[in-house]
């Protein structure tokens, strides 16, 4: 009897003991916490050859960077029962086995206007089985964050959220206007990725710079490598041997000449940050309304005297052949309102 006494209390202070463990978990576990429960997810033709961390961050969209390599590092995440490092490549029909995640729950969801998918909408320029092409307004970031309530790739989602995979193929600054590509699935994605690599892809762009151009055609390469301390500036360099440098390649042809301005047509073979922007303010002929790289004191008459209030630069024409499909994209767009109505006050 007494044995039986002992192990009853014995019993008794383990249950006592885990009850506590449990609430000190529980003390310890972040407010307002959604708990996803494990996963196994099949892999399909259109995520083959990607890699498993880059697969589950946008598998866990809200789930931070440094939580999905921890639990990449510490085995919970399984690719055919088997640990998988973060440079692993998914083929098609592995099964990856995603563990339980605690995500926080946003106080406060973004939520795009419903006017501004209205406009997103009417934005469509083509869609088809592959591609989608938008008119993407100036002021409009491609991607959130960084101060941005939204930008059109999450507004997108949040207009068609019935597409199992929408993504962006290149990228437009923030106050460049112009078309954008979006891809439906990841192979095509890959696909013209690859073909901008090989330059397959014919981007033009419309500008409008200070001064009058000379020389009329004129191919530019160079190198350009980002200003130390600034993620957000680049310079042209002349070490094209730094590890840095990028090369950058650019076609420009002059379209009309005006008295302290020239209206440009750009044709970009590679698809550096700023870019254009860059290479042109490196000749001595910065684009009108460019408030990071532009002449300053020029802007400031622009405005006043031809009613320029924004980046005079606009994606106008693309073209290229899908492989895949055959297709042929060919299209060109107007030059928005505000840039039409600043070329009317020059002539």
């Amino acid at each position: 009897m007494k044995k039986a006494s002992e192990a009853n209390t014995k019993k008794v202070q383990e249950t006592d003991k885990k009850r506590v463990s449990d609430q000190d978990n529980k003390k310890s576990m972040p407010e307002n916490v959604l708990v996803h429960k494990v996963r196994f997810v099949t892999i399909d033709a259109s995520h083959a050859g990607q890699r498993i961390d880059n697969f589950l961050l946008r598998e866990l969209k809200d789930t931070p960077r440094s939580y999905v390599y921890r639990i990449l590092r510490k085995g919970e995440v399984r690719v055919n029962k088997k640990r998988a490092k973060p440079t692993l490549k998914l083929q098609d029909q592995d099964i990856v086995r995603i563990p339980p995640v605690y995500l926080p729950v946003k106080e406060k969801q973004e939520t795009v206007p419903k006017s501004f998918l209205d406009t997103l909408s009417e934005s469509i320029i083509h869609e088809d089985d592959d591609i989608i092409l938008i008119n993407k307004s100036s002021g409009l970031a491609v991607h959130g964050g960084s101060g941005v309530r939204f930008g059109l790739i999450e507004s997108f989602r949040q207009l068609r959220p019935e597409l199992p995979f929408v993504e962006l193929v290149h990228r437009l600054d923030k106050e460049t206007s112009g078309i954008v590509m979006l891809a439906k699935s990841r192979g095509v994605l890959l696909e013209l990725h690859e073909m901008l690599k090989q330059k397959q892809i014919n981007k033009f762009y419309q500008t409008l710079i200070l001064g009058k151009w000379q020389g009329g055609k004129q191919h530019i390469k160079n190198h350009l490598q980002r200003n130390r301390g600034s993620k957000q500036k680049v310079r042209v360099v002349k070490d094209k041997n730094s590890d840095k440098a990028k090369e950058s390649e650019s076609i420009f042809r002059p379209i009309k000449l005006y008295q302290q301005y020239s209206l440009m047509e750009v044709e970009l073979l590679t698809g550096r940050m700023h870019q254009i922007r860059t290479q042109l303010a490196d000749l001595g002929n910065p684009v009108m309304g460019d408030s990071q790289y532009g002449d300053f004191a020029a802007n400031r008459a622009a405005k006043k005297d031809i009613g320029l209030k924004r980046l005079f630069l606009h994606a106008y024409h693309l073209n290229f052949k899908l492989n895949s499909s055959g297709k042929v994209y060919d299209y060109k767009i107007d030059l928005p309102k505000e840039l039409t109505a600043v070329i009317e006050q020059l002539r």
